[in-house]
C-alpha cells in the first residue's frame, strides 16, 4: 500500500504544471544549472544523413563509421556468410548508410536516461533487429559484396531505372514540340 501511495504522489507531481524556477530559487538570476535560471537550449535537430551535403555529411559519416566500427560490429556483427553478407566499403552504399544512420540516431535516443530503463530493450526490439536483417539479407544491398572474410569484395548493384512517368517527362522536356496527335487503334 505504501508503494502505491508513493507512486500516486509521484504521478500527481509529474502530471502537475512545472514550477517557475525563477520564483523558487534565489540563484535563478545566476543561471546556474540545477538552481533555476534560463532553460538550456534544446539540442540541434538531427537530420538524416542523406539530406546533408559536403563537410556536414563527411563529419556525420565519420562519426557513424566510428560507431559502426567500434560498437555495432564488435557486438552485433555476426559471422559474414552468404546469408549475412557485409562490405568493408559499406560507406559507399547509400542505402546502407541511410539504414545505419537511422539505427544510430535511434540508439542515441534510446540510450538517453529519459528513455528509461527499457530504452535499450526497445531499441533492440524495434530498430536493431529489423535494420540488421534488411542490411545483411542474402538478397539485400550488400548481397554482391563480401560473403566470406577470405574473399573481400565490393560491388554496387544498379538500382531500378526511373519510372515511365519520369522518363516520359524527361524525354518530352528535351524533345522538340510536336503537334498533338490522336492515338487511334490500327485495324
Amino acid at each position: 500500500m505504501e508503494q502505491s501511495t508513493q507512486q500516486a504522489r509521484q504521478l500527481d507531481r509529474l502530471a502537475s504544471a512545472p514550477e517557475d524556477p525563477a520564483s523558487s530559487s534565489p540563484f535563478a538570476a545566476f543561471g546556474m544549472p540545477g538552481f533555476g535560471g534560463p532553460p538550456t537550449p534544446p539540442p540541434p535537430e538531427p537530420h538524416p544523413i542523406m539530406e546533408l551535403d559536403g563537410e556536414d555529411r563527411e563529419d556525420e559519416l565519420d562519426a557513424l563509421s566510428d560507431w559502426v566500427d567500434d560498437f555495432l560490429l564488435p557486438v552485433y556483427g555476426a559471422e559474414v556468410t552468404t546469408a549475412a553478407p557485409w562490405c568493408l566499403q559499406w560507406q559507399e552504399h547509400d542505402d546502407v548508410v541511410a539504414w545505419l544512420h537511422a539505427l544510430w540516431l535511434a540508439y542515441q535516443q534510446h540510450k538517453d536516461p529519459e528513455a528509461g530503463l527499457s530504452g535499450l530493450f526497445v531499441w533492440h526490439r524495434d530498430f536493431l533487429t529489423h535494420a540488421i536483417v534488411a542490411i545483411r539479407a542474402a538478397g539485400g544491398p550488400l548481397s554482391a559484396c563480401m560473403t566470406s572474410p577470405e574473399r573481400p569484395a565490393h560491388r554496387i548493384l544498379p538500382g531500378p531505372p526511373p519510372s515511365a512517368r519520369t522518363e516520359k517527362a524527361t524525354t518530352s522536356a528535351s524533345a522538340p514540340a510536336k503537334p498533338a496527335e490522336l492515338d487511334e487503334p490500327t485495324s
